[in-house]
């Protein structure tokens, strides 16, 4: 029997309130407290993901290297370790904390993301192992090309990716 997973809701400064069933914070647009990883190579080229077909919501859809919810008791540094380890195979030397948003946005199937997210930069040029059960795909791709694919094919990528991208770019220090 599978356990259901617990999420840490949160209120618009960080703050947990208690824990919400996942697919129900889904379902009920609680917020919640998430981690997005983006890991760029020394040429300065991104790693992105295409989720895995199976996924719940975004199946398929092209997004960041890596994203999860962080478990009690967990820290958001070692959850996006935990993560980028668990979807992609990869291990960093050193992971960054770049900023933290809310949004809100409807997914398919009646869901919605409603997250706290803090989001992640780490560097390698370590090429990924991936997790077929979390992830189809990966590529590695250069910001403009990345940004040209994204203003042509809005609908192949996920909500909170097309968010952020611009605003992790300008952390990005090589």
């Amino acid at each position: 029997m599978k356990t259901e997973e617990l999420l840490i809701q949160v209120d618009d400064n960080d703050k947990e309130i208690g824990l919400i069933e996942k697919m129900e914070a889904h379902y009920k647009g609680i917020l919640h407290r998430a981690v997005s990883v983006f890991v760029i190579n020394s040429n300065g080229e991104w790693i992105l993901q295409q989720r895995a077909f199976s996924k719940y919501h975004s199946a398929g859809l092209w997004t960041n290297t890596c994203c999860t919810h962080p478990m009690q008791g967990e820290s958001n540094y070692d959850a996006a370790r935990r993560r980028l380890m668990e979807e992609m195979g990869l291990e960093v030397s050193e992971i960054t904390k770049i900023f933290d948003f809310i949004y809100k946005e409807q997914l398919a199937e009646k869901l919605f993301e409603h997250e706290l997210d803090h989001v992640f930069v780490a560097y390698t040029d370590a090429l990924p192992i991936i997790n077929k059960n979390e992830v189809n795909n990966w590529k590695i791709i250069d910001y403009n090309t990345l940004m040209h694919q994204i203003d042509k094919y809005p609908e192949q990528f996920t909500v909170w990716f097309k968010l952020i991208v611009k605003q992790v770019e300008t952390y990005i220090n090589l």
